[in-house]
């Protein structure tokens, strides 16, 4: 299978061209204000790097900030109406009820609350009214809403009231994007519910992008199926990346691990990827990110879809580089795509690290002569603080005192000149796109996440029912039924609940089925 991956970053869009496991040609292209441009550049750049034409491509896998970047920027964002099947329960905490008020001030801060829901164990807390879900529908339509949130209590144990309640509101409002949060969060129903929001503020800028991306595709001669990398590192098609935009976030990160893991062999280390503005850090757990436990912010609302449990610091290829009264200090502030431009050893007035590990021979990068005037006190204090700021993060990511080996990835690894805190480090051969890599070899996921009452069944009969739940997901998604793997298993007792509650998350993988 000849794929192409793409992972566009904040200073470059990276493309890799791949024939099954091998590595034919990797890219990068500078990432522009007009993201697609970059794109279609880096598909261009890939593609005469092979000598292969976009008509012997099979599939292309995209990884993409855009929906990210439009929630932390307050930007493109659509008016939304938020619906909670609660009543009588739940009503002192309202949607959106711990957002910033800027964040809910542009999506217009509209809520309803409505009968529904179900208990933990699947009793209804209420019956669904359908009358007052047209009232409803009709005061959202007459703000001139089109995008509509719906939660309900307990979903994920049961999810015909959502189900209902989307029925009832796309009859009534057939021109609405609707979003259910039982497709997209787990259990916890204001990060559920919160996600399910941001979802639905982000429908008409998911259908924008993923035409663009058509656009892009087709510029080059591609007429395949192409697809976008979720945050858990597994893939969706792009009708469903339409439907579901928040299921994009962080999946840089997670693709540059996925990547490192591949090009590695190694399945259980700590990744560091140095891009140009930041570092992320996280933990790779049988060839997948570790996932975080937590509920994640993103742009300051908290939500609990699958996330990766990884960290940023702003220290990138690109970030400046100050000499001050207190010593020299790295980033935060990074020249970013402009720093074929911006940094001294392109011809720019701006001090990078860049210019620091070329200026003491550690990278071959643009003009040298024009960072000679940099002393070897200054290029040694430079190196001493990036190599603290790596080795702190390291420590940060470490989960037990094992020591697990650092792989270091992308453009910005030039940065690291040992070790990383005493532990092996690993440079694999493709390492400067290795985000697009893990986009490329992507797989399908399916996953459930549910509260089972083990009063009615035996603990072993949750668990199979969850996992042949979590298979059907992943064959739903497009997975080949036959390398389908149960890869991760939890299982939490619920003490505070009665009926020996145990809450069981079960996630499984399979190979893309292209045929």
């Amino acid at each position: 299978m000849i794929r192409i991956g793409i992972d566009v970053g904040g200073t470059n869009t990276d493309a890799v061209l791949m024939d099954g496991s091998n590595v034919l040609a990797g890219v990068k292209a500078p990432t522009s204000p007009d993201v697609m441009v970059g794109v279609v550049e880096a598909l261009r750049k890939v593609l005469a790097a092979a000598g292969t034409g976009a008509d012997k491509v099979d599939v292309v896998m995209i990884g993409t900030t855009h929906f990210t970047n439009a929630v932390v920027q307050r930007r493109d964002l659509a008016p939304t109406a938020a619906i909670r099947l609660c009543l009588p329960a739940t009503a002192s905490l309202p949607p959106m009820v711990d957002w910033p008020d800027d964040l809910r001030k542009v999506i217009g801060n509209n809520w309803w609350l409505a009968h529904g829901g179900n208990e933990f164990d699947g009793r209804v807390i209420s019956k669904l009214d359908a009358d007052e879900l047209r009232g409803i529908a009709a005061e959202i339509r007459a703000k001139g809403i089109r995008s509509i949130a719906i939660a309900s209590v307990f979903s994920p144990v049961s999810k015909e009231f959502e189900q209902q309640a989307g029925e009832i509101l796309a009859e009534a409002m057939p021109e609405a994007h609707i979003t259910l949060s039982s497709d997209i969060g787990r259990i916890g129903l204001l990060e559920r519910e919160n996600a399910a929001i941001m979802n639905a503020c982000l429908r008409d800028l998911s259908r924008d992008v993923v035409q663009a991306f058509r656009g892009a595709l087709r510029d080059v001669g591609f007429t395949g199926r192409f697809y976008l990398t979720q945050n858990d590192g597994t893939l969706m098609d792009a009708d469903f990346a339409e439907r579901f935009p928040v299921l994009t976030f962080a999946s840089g990160p997670t693709n540059s691990m996925r990547g490192a893991a591949f090009l590695s062999g190694v399945k259980d280390a700590i990744v560091v990827d140095i891009g140009g503005t930041t570092t992320d850090v996280g933990s790779l757990q049988k060839g997948f990110p570790r996932q975080a436990t937590v509920a994640v912010e993103v742009g300051g609302v908290r939500t609990n879809f699958r996330m990766p449990d990884v960290f940023s610091i702003g220290l990138g290829g690109g970030s400046l580089v100050v000499d001050g009264p207190d010593g020299v200090t790295v980033g935060p502030v990074s020249v970013g795509y402009k720093i074929v431009t911006e940094a001294l050893i392109f011809g720019g007035q701006t001090l990078t690290t860049s210019d620091v590990v070329t200026a003491g021979g550690d990278a071959d990068l643009g003009d040298k002569a024009r960072v000679a005037h940099l002393t070897p006190d200054l290029i040694r204090r430079a190196r001493d603080q990036i190599a603290f700021m790596l080795e702190d993060c390291v420590e940060r990511a470490r989960i037990s005192a094992d020591p697990l080996p650092v792989i270091v990835v992308g453009g910005g690894s030039i940065l690291v000149e040992g070790p990383i805190a005493g532990l092996e480090l690993i440079k694999p051969n493709h390492f400067a796109v290795a985000n697009a890599v893990g986009a490329a070899i992507a797989q399908v996921s399916g996953e459930v996440d549910r509260v089972y009452a083990l009063a009615d069944m035996t603990r072993e009969a949750a668990l199979n029912d969850a996992k042949a739940q979590a298979t059907a997901a992943a064959l739903a998604a497009g997975a080949l039924a036959d390398t389908i793997e149960i890869v991760d298993v939890e299982d939490v007792p619920l003490a505070y609940l009665p009926g020996n509650a145990t809450r069981i998350r079960v996630k499984a993988v399979g190979e893309l089925n292209v045929g």
